[in-house]
């Protein structure tokens, strides 16, 4: 008896996998959110020949005044995941470093140029910064010309679980006012920072230590174009980046109970007209004025969530769902695409030839939660350090904020290893803990030359311990938290 072999046509079973997503709903993967995170994995999922489910409650350009600053570390990240093209023709401006002013004294913080590929020595490391909403809409656009992916417009009310086991099986959601349902081996979760599903699968919840005013300057001024700009006095920060062409954006922290922007004296408006403005360089200030004005005020909450290990099978959280840090160092993006690289070679088909094996599933996760420290602690950690620094007005962190703007200007690696771990292209823990309290000690030796010499000894054997415990009491809680599980 000759036995006839069966050739399966590519096209005709691609076809039958769109047929499954798009009439049945089912995939191997289904995710919700079509932002940052949930249109990158959607890309590289599909890429890997997973069948790939992404659902957004709108697929309007969204308006909003979070991601606007990629740093090179998530450039080099966005290449990796073959998105480097979604960075064209939306009027981005390359960032070359930053400008750090404090009182009115600027030094800069370029990217570091000794870290560049040796293929390409002349090109500096280039961030990017650009509308929000104009970048998810290429990304959105990259999602659904991707082999594989079906991106539907829906809103997802709840997860399908089996209640016998526990196993995530899908979603439930509302399309058009009708109940709908998807289904898929694994459902991946990046619903943003306001999530409503963390509370449920997550162990910790995010804690707002202060609030981002921001307004759109328009055809401003910048002391150093091509730079991010970090302005420091007795305030809290200001952080002030170009966003296109004409447009830049300006960001005032406001922590909760500041005295200037309180009700009574005028709120926030009160805050920015008495306080940011006589701060900023004065070549903004007249495009600042201009803005304050206009009265265009938009606020976002500054966050801190530690990660976790995620164990819920076939459930990952990802993104500002599963992690946060403050936004000073605009490094939320360079984060999330770096986690999706990491996440979608551990979960590649080679590793996981089958996404409904759970176990293993859980097991690479596992890994992932550790591997991806080599990156997203430095991130996480510096964010939280610095803004402590730079929103301190407690003496022992005002000492260290003052040590920390003189440690640049002794140039060097002093600024270049920094700049480094700020562009998210140096991921090693130990170079920043060392920075860390190397401008600990540069601190206490800059207090002590300021001083009488009547003085000198209080500051040597007092104020110099109180620095450097201060400064262990900054970083330590955060590097406690990134060795957690």
């Amino acid at each position: 008896m000759t036995k006839t072999k069966i050739k399966l046509n590519p096209r005709s079973t691609s076809d039958y996998r769109e047929v499954r997503r798009r009439v049945h709903h089912e995939a191997d993967i289904v995710i919700v959110g079509a932002g940052i995170v949930g249109c990158a994995a959607a890309v590289a999922f599909g890429k890997q020949g997973r069948s790939v489910l992404l659902l957004e409650k709108s697929l309007k350009e969204p308006d909003r005044i979070v991601g606007e600053l990629l740093q090179p570390g998530g450039v080099n990240a966005l290449k990796k995941l073959g998105l480097g093209d979604c960075l064209e023709d939306i009027d981005a401006i390359p960032c070359y470093g930053y400008q750090c002013t404090y009182h009115g004294e600027p030094v800069q913080i370029p990217y570091p140029t000794n870290l560049t590929p040796t293929s390409t020595p002349s090109a500096p490391p280039e961030g990017r910064s650009f509308h929000h909403g104009r970048f998810i809409t290429k990304l959105r656009a990259a999602a659904a010309s991707t082999p594989n992916v079906t991106v539907v417009e829906t809103t997802v009310t709840d997860v399908v679980k089996n209640d016998y086991n526990g196993q995530i099986l899908g979603v439930e959601s509302t399309t058009a006012g009708e109940k709908d349902y998807y289904f898929g081996a694994l459902t991946l979760i990046s619903d943003g920072y306001a999530s409503k599903f963390r509370k449920q699968y997550l162990p910790h919840t995010p804690e707002v230590r202060s609030k981002f005013w921001a307004l759109e300057l328009i055809d401003a001024e910048l002391p150093c174009p091509n730079h991010g700009h970090v302005i420091l006095s007795e305030a809290p920060p200001i952080l002030i980046y170009q966003i296109g062409t004409h447009e830049t954006r300006i960001l005032i922290d406001v922590p909760e109970n500041l005295a200037s922007a309180s009700p009574k004296v005028g709120g926030v408006k009160n805050h920015m007209l008495n306080v940011a403005l006589p701060n900023v360089p004065e070549c903004v200030r007249p495009s600042f004025q201009k803005a304050i004005e206009a009265g265009k005020l938009r606020s976002m909450p500054n966050s801190f969530l530690p990660p976790s290990t995620q164990k819920t099978p076939g459930l990952i959280m990802l993104g500002d769902a599963m992690n946060m840090r403050h936004p000073l160092t605009g490094s939320g993006m360079t984060v999330a695409f770096n986690d999706v690289l990491l996440l979608s070679t551990l979960l590649s088909p080679e590793q996981v030839p089958n996404l409904e094996e759970t176990r293993l599933v859980v097991k690479q996760m596992g890994r992932f939660h550790w591997y991806r420290k080599s990156g997203s602690s430095v991130l996480n950690i510096l964010a939280m350090a610095l803004y402590a620094l730079f929103a301190a007005n407690e003496q022992s962190l005002v000492t260290l904020r003052i040590g920390c703007f003189r440690y640049f200007q002794r140039g060097n690696t002093c600024v270049s290893e920094p700049a480094g771990l700020l562009a998210g292209l140096i991921k090693t823990p130990s170079v920043l803990v060392y920075h860390f309290f190397a401008v600990a000690f540069y601190a206490i030796w800059c207090r002590f030359l300021d001083v009488s010499v009547l003085q000198k000894p209080y500051v040597f054997f007092v104020e110099s311990i109180q620095v450097i415990w201060r400064a262990a009491s900054v970083i330590g809680p955060y590097l406690v938290w990134e060795l957690r599980r």
